[in-house]
């Protein structure tokens, strides 16, 4: 048995923690020379691509072996573009497009941007299939709902980050696609029927070469009718290591998630993530403070004490995750100049995505004067940061001068305030923005009371767009991010 402060020392060195601010706390400085193996970075440790440059220089100058980590998956879930929205379409609509040579130069160009800011491993792609519409928290974030599709995107994606020195991490393993419930709030329930498609994108990411692939916080029946997977000896060590024979890092999601730390608390679940097969852990999302990191790693020091987590164990982890830090120093080395398009492939793999439904004979399109655009703005999950900017109405009022735009949340949707819209809209274009309607009553019901009106009126659907029948023009832009904004905008204006 290792002696007390060399133990805490392995346990550093299997997690990831979070912290507030713009620059590293001291707590984290001391910890990494210590040995702590590394950081995740999320929106609120990110102002600009040189600070986070700046930042992860001078993490390194504490442990030039540090891992640094993000959820930077293009789309609704962006890290590096919070402040602007994503110049990049999300998963969904690449799979759209259909178009694999786009899917793996677009995930090139994003690792470039990633390496040039210092950070080494990008929690991305989701490899999950949403085959359940209505599901709460992967939706956009997923390539689609076909396996098949899902599986050749998966591999093109992790195929163009790490060409450039980035490590991909397939996630949420073993897939969050077919489930209702988000994990940061329950355990999500796979069935069984399900499993086997939603395993076969990580295996073509494993046969792809990831370096990396988070668990999802799912209890899986068919394997484990007790344990979450993250937690599961079954799923962890006997599906993913044996079965499907995944050699790389396994990181945990959240371990602060509600699914796994509810029952057990945040160092427990950790110590028994370890002990399943998952190699780091991944914490601060919610919980950023030295208090929480000293905790769960003394938790995982007190389970090899107490015997629930081997020693043997616990030095596999780190020596995986030290393995990983060794690979994205190489490949960084190596990795080739990035085969982008002037900054504007984000851009163009969303025009590509962009859907139209005509629904009226009368010429709707293109819209040439100043328009008024009404945003329904759902809730929503808290992977997708509340700040980061969404829409058509600002692309299109730089299109059209003059253009008025109004966003509404659920409890400012009311009768009378819509009925004030239609009164301002009256002889102008009107634009009706929505963002899974079909998931939230309150907006079907809204553009509903709008086109009772104005069936005239143009509806764009930026999240999954179950309905298409919505509109004199229904346009489905697979997404939300930025460049989905300005390509609906374009295609209103006449532009595409």
């Amino acid at each position: 048995m290792l002696k007390s402060g060399d133990l805490l020392r392995l346990a550093d060195a299997v997690l990831l923690p979070g912290f507030a601010g713009t620059s590293p706390p001291d707590w984290v400085r001391r910890r990494l020379g210590d040995g702590l193996a590394g950081v995740v970075l999320f929106s609120r440790n990110i102002a600009s691509p040189a600070q986070v440059a700046e930042l992860t220089a001078e993490l390194r100058a504490e442990n030039p072996a540090v891992i640094v980590g993000t959820d930077e998956e293009t789309g609704e879930v962006t890290r590096l573009e919070v402040a602007t929205g994503s110049s990049r379409p999300g998963a969904y609509a690449l799979g759209v497009v259909d178009d694999v040579e786009l899917t793996e130069a677009l995930a090139r160009e994003l690792g470039a941007d990633l390496a040039a800011t210092g950070i080494t491993i990008d929690f991305a792609p989701s490899a999950d299939v949403n085959s359940n519409p209505d599901n709460p928290v992967i939706g956009l974030r997923a390539f689609g709902a076909d396996p098949e599709l899902v599986s050749r995107h998966t591999r093109a994606f992790v195929r163009g980050l790490q060409s450039a020195g980035v490590a991909a991490c397939a996630k949420h393993f073993p897939g969050h696609g077919d489930t209702s419930v988000d994990s940061h709030h329950g355990v999500p329930v796979v069935a069984d029927n399900g499993i086997e498609c939603a395993l076969r994108p990580f295996r073509e990411a494993i046969a792809a070469g990831a370096r990396s692939v988070m668990t999802g916080h799912l209890l899986v029946p068919a394997y484990d009718p007790d344990l979450p997977a993250t937690l599961s000896p079954k799923v962890l060590t006997g599906l993913l290591r044996e079965e499907l024979g995944f050699d790389g890092m396994i990181v945990t999601d959240g371990i602060e998630m509600a699914a796994v730390s509810g029952p057990y608390g945040i160092g427990r679940a950790s110590a028994l993530a370890i002990a399943a097969g998952a190699d780091a852990i991944c914490i601060g999302g919610e919980r950023s403070d030295e208090a929480t990191a000293a905790g769960v790693r003394d938790a995982i020091a007190a389970a090899v004490m107490e015997g629930v987590l081997p020693e043997e164990r616990l030095a596999d982890a780190a020596a995986r995750v030290a393995a990983l830090a060794a690979w994205t120093r190489s490949a960084r080395s190596h990795a080739p100049a990035p085969l982008g398009a002037g900054g504007q492939l984000g851009l163009v793999a969303a025009r590509r995505a962009v859907r139209m439904t005509r629904r009226s004979a009368a010429p709707v399109l293109p819209v040439t004067t100043a328009a008024s655009v009404v945003e329904l703005a759902p809730q929503m999950n808290l992977a997708i940061d509340k700040g980061t900017p969404w829409g058509v109405g600002e692309p299109l009022a730089r299109l059209l001068s003059g253009t008025t735009v109004t966003r509404l949340t659920a409890g400012e949707a009311t009768g009378a305030a819509l009925e004030d819209l239609l009164a301002e809209a009256n002889g102008r274009p009107l634009v009706i923005v929505v963002r899974d309607a079909h998931r939230f009553a309150w907006q079907r019901e809204a553009a509903e009371h709008l086109l009772g009106v104005r069936p005239d009126a143009i509806v764009v659907e930026m999240g999954l767009p179950e309905r298409s029948d919505l509109g004199a023009v229904h346009l489905a832009t697979y997404g939300s991010a930025t460049v989905c904004g300005q390509a609906a905008a374009e295609v209103i204006t006449g532009g595409l």
